[in-house]
Formats: C-alpha cells, structure tokens, sequence
C-alpha cells in the first residue's frame, strides 16, 4: 500500500483573485512561507520515501521546505501541474465570472475546457494516472505530493467514487494536507484538508 500525503501550495499575490495557472515568476507570499513552514513541520514526525511536486514555481517552493525537514531532493511530476486555463491565465475571478463558461464551470465541469487549455477530465485522468506511476515506484512506502487544489480534488473525487461535477464540494485550503492510502483493493481516504496550526 502507498500512503500519499497531497499538500497543496502556500499563497501567493494571486491566490482568491487571479487564475494564475502555470504562469511563470509567481512565487509563495510572505504568508505563503508560513503557510509552508507550518506544513513542514506538521509532517515532520511522517517519513517520506521522496517528495514530488508540479513544476511551478508556488509547489516547488512549498515543496522544498517541506523536503528539507527530511533531508531530501524534490523530484518534479508533470502530471501533478496546475489546470492549463489557456487563454484565461491570469485573468481576474472578476473578469472570468462573467463569462458563459464560468457559468457551465459551476454547473457542469465535466462538459468544460478552457480556452486553448485543458478539460477538467483531462486534468483528473492525467493526475491518476501520474499518482499510479508513483504507486507503482513505491509499493509500500509513504510520499508526499505537492501540488494544486483543483488536482487534489479531482483525485479526491475519483477514489471517493463520485462524479467529477461534484468535485467543487470538495474543500482543499491553501498549504492543506490530504491523506490518501492506495493499495491493490482500492484507495482509503484517511483525512482531507489537514491544516497546521500557524504561529
């Protein structure tokens, strides 16, 4: 069985207002670090066989501190990236929120694709299927992923067995922890949206 710890990102400068996607040069806030910081040393007492992360640059930084508390190199997964928003990479919430997307966003995700960018069935199948490579190079082992909201909850909504249009039900803060166990009888949830407690 493989134990996942799924963290999310700290905030940065976009975070609740901008869909800043994979838009280069954005890094962790000040209170982003924090958040970071906070994360790693809640996972502390978890020994990690490795520590993987999307390639952005809000991840790797997350990723890193907590890495460093176990004396390991992060290792990079493209199949745990951010949403591909396209053409809506970073817009506003404000400006995207009146579009007739957004609306069948809300309503309808499974039967939605961003403009020159990813469905979110493409998003959920790639993210499965990169934690199954993973699974498959650490059978019995315990790692962490760092990634994306929208990634943790469609993996989430996937091993819960309901359907991806639910998915936004789903709540994943910024710097939370997710706690999956998969084995060959399937995936266990064992605690979503863990988040440490910040001095």
């Amino acid at each position: 069985m493989t134990t996942f710890y799924m963290v999310r990102h700290g905030v940065t400068s976009h975070t609740g207002h901008r869909l800043t996607g994979r838009l280069d040069g954005i890094h962790l806030s000040e209170q982003g670090i924090a958040e970071a910081e906070a994360a790693a040393e809640m996972l502390a007492h978890v020994k990690f066989r490795a520590v993987y992360s999307s390639p952005i640059d809000r991840t790797l930084e997350t990723a890193r501190i907590i890495a460093a508390r176990q004396g390991l190199e992060v290792e990079v997964r493209d199949g745990l990236l951010e949403v591909d928003y396209g053409t809506w990479t970073n817009r506003s919430f404000k400006a995207v929120a009146r579009t007739k997307l957004w609306s069948q966003v809300q309503r309808w995700p499974s039967g939605a694709r961003f403009p020159s960018g990813e469905s979110l069935r493409e998003v959920q199948q790639r993210s499965l299927d990169e934690l199954d490579r993973i699974r498959s190079d650490h059978p019995r082992a315990t790692v962490c992923c760092v990634t994306h909201a929208d990634v943790i909850r469609l993996v989430l909504a996937d091993y819960l067995g309901i359907h991806l249009d639910l998915f936004q039900r789903i709540i994943v803060g910024p710097a939370s922890t997710t706690v999956v166990s998969v084995g060959d009888d399937g995936p266990r949830i064992v605690a979503v949206n863990l988040l440490a407690s910040r001095k």
